[in-house]
């Protein structure tokens, strides 16, 4: 090694990035085959069941312009609508009914309902690695000391970084958007689990100890009960984060409101860019308000309510 390379080193990460990255997708390509179908066939039913009677339509089963395809939209606004009112009060469900009207009205009710499959879908599997790890690194210092700066990477990293690795491994469409969505939404649900359940009332956990409790009933009667609503704020996080990077996952082929928006920056179409915003804007208030609603509806929160 010359002195101008010691001077002006060269590291070669990008070469080690491709390389893992091949090693990884032949090693563990039963691993991302499991993924995709599960992501894919997920995603598939949740629209199937979201966008209903455009699945009708497209099957030939009822007319585009059938007043039957239009009452039976309406009636999956109503239920959306009673879903918010039972999450929250009926002033969000009488909010979610006449924003989804909206977004009927602009057009966007099949992309609006191909993102927010895909945005459950991946908040579903989020959660589900998210909060055991928030519980396993609240149980262990270290854990939590592995935890923490991996987390801190996750988050740190910009999100369109994510796509590239994901559209190599899983190639364009759904589950490369679900990939990077997962990864990019997970950091608040481990962070604010841990800091729920480590804020617990260190004297209500030896009172259940005193009493005979269990590790495993402590911790599902006595600490998440108690950790709830801090943990619902942590999945209010995850949602929206999820919402946002959906948006973004257009650019991988994802489809739907990311997708209009992707298309209408390569076309520099305003109109379109302002309504598939405006859709995106409506559902991140309804997902945000609903749980919030359910935030408020944790036992520590109706016991506070009941007790002023």
């Amino acid at each position: 090694m010359s002195f101008l390379d010691f001077l002006y080193p060269r590291v070669p990460l990008g070469d080690w990035a491709d390389a893992f990255i091949d090693w990884f997708g032949v090693v563990f390509k039963w691993l991302i085959d499991g993924f995709t179908w599960l992501m894919q066939e997920s995603y598939e039913l949740l629209y199937l069941v979201f966008s209903f009677p455009q699945v009708l339509v497209e099957n030939e089963i009822i007319d585009e312009t059938s007043i039957l395809r239009a009452v039976l939209t309406i009636v999956m606004m109503l239920i959306f609508a009673c879903i918010a009112w039972a999450a929250a009060n009926w002033k969000i469900g009488l909010f979610t009914f006449v924003g989804f009207y909206a977004i009927w009205a602009l057009d966007q009710w099949e992309n609006s309902m191909s993102t927010l499959a895909l945005v459950v879908v991946a908040v579903v599997v989020a959660l589900a690695l998210a909060l055991p790890l928030g519980v396993l690194a609240s149980k262990s210092q270290v854990v939590s000391m592995i935890v923490k700066p991996v987390l801190d990477f996750m988050q740190s990293m910009p999100a369109l970084a994510y796509l590239v690795p994901a559209i190599v491994m899983f190639s364009v469409g759904v589950v490369p958007g679900a990939f990077a969505t997962i990864i990019f939404a997970m950091p608040p649900g481990v962070r604010l689990t841990e800091l729920a359940i480590r804020q617990v009332d260190g004297e209500k956990v030896e009172a259940a100890q005193a009493f005979g409790a269990t590790p495993s009933h402590i911790l599902f009667k006595v600490q998440l009960p108690l950790a709830m609503a801090t943990i619902m704020a942590g999945i209010n996080q995850v949602i929206m984060l999820a919402l946002s990077m959906v948006v973004l996952a257009g650019m991988a082929g994802s489809g739907g409101l990311g997708g209009e928006v992707v298309g209408a920056i390569s076309r520099l179409n305003v109109g379109i860019g302002v309504e598939a915003g405006l859709a995106v804007v409506i559902l991140a208030v309804f997902l945000d308000r609903m749980t919030a609603g359910l935030g408020q509806k944790t036992p520590l929160e109706r016991a506070k309510r009941a007790s002023a």
